[in-house]
This record gives C-alpha cells, sequence and structure tokens, in this order.
C-alpha cells in the first residue's frame, strides 16, 4: 500500500471579499437575503449562535419548499446544504474563533500546513462528530471489540445487513485462504472475515481516509499481516484469486456525479459491470460472491432497476446460488423522513458461483 496517500478534508477557504456577519443581533431576515443570494455569512462572538441559524433556515425552508414524498425530501435537503454550507466559521491554529465551541481535535490532525482558514459550519458540526466517535469507538453488535471510523469514512448505523453477513459466516464450508472486501470503508466485513478464521483479507477502497484510518488503526498489530489495502477502486492491485469475494455496495443508483460520503451511499451506472467484470476473473473455481444489498432504490421508486437482477438476466458470467433477506428494524417515530418505507425496507445477501 502507498504511504503518500493524500488525505481527503474539508477544502479549507481563504475568504478574498469581506464576509456578511452574523451574531445575536443580526437581523434575520438580511441574512437569510444574504444566503439565498450566494453571499457566505461568517459567525461572530458564540458558537451557539451558528446553530441558532442553521434552525431559522429549517424555519425559513420549510415555509417555501415542499418537504413530504422521497423527491421532495431531495430537494428540501441539496437546497439547505447548499445555503447552509455558506455559513462559515474561522479557525485559528486549530481552533474555532468564537466562544464556547467544541475542541476538534481532527482541525489539528488534518490541516497541520494550515494555520488560519474558514469552514462550513456543517462539516465543522461533521468534524465534531466525527471526532467524538473516533475517540470513543462504536460498537458493532457482530464484532468483539469497538471500531475507531476515521474522519470522512462510512460506518454502519444500522446492522442488520452486518448480522445476515455474519450469520452466513457462521455456516460457510469453504475454504478459507483468501477473500476479497471490496470497499472496505471502516474495516467491519473484513474484520467479520477474520473472526470467522480467514487467514488473508485483501481490502480496497477509493476513499484515500478508510485506508489511512485502518492502516493507523491496525498499527503492528497482527491485523496488519491479515488485512492487506489498497487505496484504489473495485479490485485495485489485486488480482489473485479468492474464495469468497464480499462486496457490500452503494445501494441508491447516483442521479448526480458523487464524491465524499456519498460515494458508499449512491453508486454510479458503471458500477456494477465492472465489479462483475472484476470478480469473474478473480473467484476461485467453486468459489462464492458475496453482495450485500437493499431493495430501498424500488420501494422509494428511484428505480425499478436492480443491479444485481439484472446482471443475472442479461450476462452469463454468475448464476444464483441463495438469496437471504432480512426485514429492517422498524424507523424511530422522532425520524424527520416517512417512516412506511422502512415497513418495507428488506436487506439481501446474495451469493453468486460461477456458471
Amino acid at each position: 500500500m502507498s504511504t503518500d496517500i493524500k488525505i481527503n478534508r474539508p477544502t479549507p477557504i481563504d475568504l478574498t471579499e469581506r464576509p456578511a456577519f452574523y451574531d445575536a443581533n443580526s437581523n434575520l431576515v438580511t441574512t437569510m437575503n444574504n444566503l439565498e443570494e450566494g453571499k457566505v455569512v461568517l459567525i461572530r462572538s458564540f458558537y451557539s449562535n451558528g446553530l441558532n441559524l442553521l434552525k431559522e433556515l429549517h424555519v425559513h425552508l420549510k415555509k417555501k419548499l415542499p418537504n413530504t414524498t422521497y423527491q421532495e425530501q431531495q430537494v428540501y435537503r441539496d437546497t439547505y446544504r447548499k445555503m447552509s454550507h455558506l455559513i462559515l466559521l474561522e479557525i485559528v491554529q486549530n481552533q474555532l474563533e468564537v466562544k464556547k465551541a467544541p475542541s476538534i481535535g481532527w482541525l489539528e490532525k488534518l490541516y497541520p500546513d494550515v494555520s488560519e482558514f474558514h469552514l462550513p459550519l456543517p462539516l465543522i458540526q461533521g468534524l465534531n462528530s466525527s471526532w467524538q466517535w473516533f475517540k470513543k469507538g462504536i460498537s458493532i453488535p457482530v464484532l468483539r471489540n469497538k471500531i475507531h471510523p476515521y474522519y470522512g469514512v462510512y460506518f454502519p448505523t444500522r446492522f442488520e445487513h452486518l448480522e445476515v453477513f455474519d450469520t452466513y459466516l457462521e455456516r460457510y464450508e469453504g475454504p478459507k485462504k483468501a477473500a476479497f472486501d471490496v470497499g472496505t470503508g471502516s474495516g467491519v466485513l473484513a474484520l467479520q472475515l477474520l473472526k470467522y478464521s480467514f487467514q488473508k483479507v485483501f481490502a480496497t477502497d477509493v476513499n484515500p481516509n478508510a485506508i489511512i484510518g485502518l492502516t493507523e488503526y491496525m498499527g503492528d498489530t497482527k491485523l496488519s499481516r491479515k488485512i492487506e489495502l489498497d487505496h484504489a477502486p473495485l479490485f485495485g492491485k489485486f488480482d489473485q484469486p479468492a474464495e469468497l469475494i464480499v462486496f457490500n455496495p452503494p445501494w441508491l443508483p447516483a442521479s448526480q456525479d458523487v464524491e465524499g460520503l456519498d460515494q458508499a451511499i449512491y453508486y454510479k451506472e458503471d458500477l456494477f459491470p465492472s465489479f462483475f467484470e472484476g470478480a469473474k476473473e478473480r473467484l476461485a473455481e467453486g468459489g462464492k460472491l458475496v453482495i450485500l444489498f437493499s431493495n430501498i432504490a424500488q420501494i422509494t421508486e428511484v428505480t425499478k432497476e436492480h443491479p444485481i437482477e439484472k446482471e443475472l438476466a442479461e450476462n452469463d458470467r454468475f448464476q444464483l446460488e441463495r438469496c437471504f433477506k432480512k426485514r429492517v428494524n422498524s424507523a424511530s417515530e422522532k425520524t424527520k423522513r416517512d417512516p412506511h418505507w422502512r415497513d418495507q425496507e428488506e436487506v439481501e445477501l446474495w451469493e453468486l458461483q460461477h456458471k
């Protein structure tokens, strides 16, 4: 694995024009007008002033935009994201330049080369939340130890698909010399594979922070000898055959270019064809190809097309061995999104093999 991977971090902003300012005494109507016109607004005095402005932005948008259907919610979130990212905070010597602000370790870890800059408040919130998760660690029901996800790396907050995979591995009777974890993220699937005695796991990810974070997490422990990493799409530099190939891809088709964490949620049109082509070349004779997926795109009517069903119907590479499905837990009554979709959602484990 390359040791000179460039870390993925929020881009520092150097203001070249005088911004508008916002504190407890500012005119809210004027501030909203500035945001709608695309002008940046710099938070002053207290960190809480920024949090209050974000709340007011929600109030403002709820009066203007419908927010009922899945598609309307997407438009609402996109609009909120665009306007909220114009709300900035100043950072000086790795500390936020407002009173009663949280101390965020990522500012020192990710920006050792920048002394003064600005970042959008939502990204500051993300950095703060990520730092708390990183420090405290996250308990994953199917693992023995906590994971400590690096900044900008997707980690599971729901576990049904991991539970299905764990049950699958518990019953797996094939050879366990080598496995692929394609798009490893925070490394949960790779750790599950080791839990069930796979000797070697080849793990890849397009997100540099996933590779940097896992490298740091493993250190010089025996994990570093059992998990080999590559910062690359799909199979990367690894071309050796494996008895098991595991893929937990994004579950929703992308409607536009995606980057950052969105790459863990939305897939581009060429992802699955490229994956299946690479898997065909690397799956050992008699090996198993396991894909963890969901019907979320179909029940929300984002698309009727199921990429795994499409592969099986249109190509002559693989045949279906088994498909396991598990209903997800009901959504919390407090969720802001329409919970009835969760009543229909199922996670899926598809087991394929060579034709």
